[in-house]
């Protein structure tokens, strides 16, 4: 076979550090096209994203050259380097050193894009603390709970 073929698709959810509530409705306008910007530059495409005061969900498709760990640290440099600059009252806005990532079937694309789509509403029901525990359990992914949200 010539080429090589993927279709890596992941639910990838990144929290501000302290899970400070930096990213209010009108500030999220603004770095969520730009974090678009910062995957289709690093070769990547991003489906969906949302999130509310504390945290991010991102939907995207990534290559398989590239690790999913220097994206987000592309991603979180880059992001928090165009808010410093261009939001100057967010001069303390940084994010979380980890992100959690799970991979999507195809399949299942129309359920998060609305899962991503409706955070606001979502977040009325269950606090993030919640939400990643119980995507880190569905996923079956091995965690010590002490030290998810150092």
């Amino acid at each position: 076979m010539p080429g090589t073929y993927t279709q890596i698709l992941l639910h990838v959810v990144c929290s501000t550090k302290h899970r400070e509530p930096w990213i209010s409705p009108d500030v999220a306008e603004c770095p969520y096209p730009y974090i678009g910007g910062i995957i289709r530059a690093e070769r990547g495409v991003l489906y969906g994203i949302g999130g509310v005061a504390d945290h991010v969900h991102l939907y995207l498709r990534w290559r398989p050259d590239e690790t999913v760990s220097n994206l987000l640290k592309t991603v979180k440099s880059r992001s928090s380097l165009w808010v410093h600059q261009t939001l100057p009252n967010l001069a303390k806005f940084a994010w979380q050193e980890g992100y959690s990532a799970f991979s999507v079937s195809k399949s299942q694309e129309d359920a998060l894009k609305k899962y991503i789509a409706g955070q606001a509403e979502h977040h009325e029901r269950e606090d993030f603390k919640t939400e990643l525990l119980r995507f880190l359990r569905a996923h079956e992914i091995e965690f010590n709970e002490r030290h998810v949200f150092d």
